[in-house]
């Protein structure tokens, strides 16, 4: 098993889960940190951590999965150890847009009862060699995950990893809580849709005051934008209130790379996957424009242009 290598091609360990759930017990002023608790373990300097991102929206189906394989992907490419978490206990989607269904053996419950190392449970890509995948259970309940265990595992990938991302279940119960429990930033992803955006307002309520949250519009469609059919991404971050730090377009690139298990980032040409790489570089601290997604002119409204029959 591909996560089974010898240490020098994993990266650097921090803390054991173990270790990491001992110290989430220890009153808050002794565990600012894990690298503080490193510290205090023999042989182990102190580390920095990782930024551990969880990836919500409140709604199912608006692009979680599909937005968390993509920026995962896009961090490892740019030299950054990354580990995408799949936090829906229950269903399990993540390893398969990422094509690493078959390679799943051990799961996220696994390491927190013990039953397995952290290291046994991580699948590592085939192609980007710092990415990690940690599975969820499939054959659990989102009950069945203790918050004070999820949070010390974050603490513990936070220590190893340089970004964390965290693929969080729809709704608002304790999968959600979970998702968000070791997370120091989020990603709100919705798509143009009155439900979509409402669902999200509500999940923006509902993060801890000390987690920085920021907005992906997904699915955009720049033709019912322009028919007024569709809200606009101006609507949207009207409403929300929130850092606007990605637009992706709908396009049928993001089936054809799902069904092959391919993230769209990798499909030359795709707006999507190029929408994908400038929203990677933006947390990497890149300056980057968001293009706005006009929707192409009609061969009617060209050509009365070109006769000058247009509105003056």
């Amino acid at each position: 098993m591909d996560t089974q290598e010898n240490d020098a091609s994993r990266p650097s360990a921090a803390l054991t889960v173990e270790e990491a759930i001992a110290a989430a017990a220890m009153p808050a002023a002794a565990t600012d940190s894990a690298s503080a608790v490193a510290a205090r373990s023999p042989g182990k300097p102190p580390q920095a951590l990782g930024r551990t991102i969880v990836i919500t929206s409140g709604k199912g189906g608006v692009g979680k999965t599909t937005t968390t394989a993509n920026l995962g992907t896009g961090l490892a490419e740019a030299g950054k150890n990354v580990v995408v978490v799949d936090a829906d206990v229950g269903l399990r989607n993540l390893d398969v847009v990422l094509g690493l269904e078959n390679r799943v053996h051990k799961h996220l419950l696994d390491v927190i009862e013990d039953k397995c190392s952290l290291d046994d449970a991580l699948v590592r890509d085939r192609v980007r060699r710092s990415l990690y995948l940690l599975p969820a259970a499939q054959n659990r309940e989102k009950d069945d995950v203790p918050t004070e265990a999820m949070a010390a595992l974050m603490q513990t990938l936070a220590a190893r990893f340089d970004f964390v991302l965290i693929d969080s279940p729809a709704g608002i119960e304790k999968g959600f809580r979970n998702a968000v429990v070791g997370a120091k930033e989020a990603i709100i992803v919705t798509t143009p849709e009155v439900s979509a955006v409402r669902d999200a307002d509500r999940i923006i309520g509902l993060l801890p005051p000390d987690v920085e949250a920021r907005l992906i519009v997904n699915r955009v469609r720049p033709a019912l934008v322009k028919k007024g059919t569709m809200m606009s991404v101006n609507d949207v971050v009207d409403i929300l209130r929130l850092e606007l730090v990605g637009v992706v377009p709908d396009e049928k690139e993001i089936i054809i790379a799902t069904n092959r298990g391919t993230p769209v980032i990798d499909i030359d040409g795709s707006q999507t996957g190029a929408a994908f790489r400038r929203i990677v570089r933006r947390l990497l601290g890149d300056t980057v424009a968001i293009p706005s997604f006009q929707a192409p002119e009609g061969f009617v409204s060209r050509l009365k242009s070109t006769l000058g029959l247009g509105k003056p």
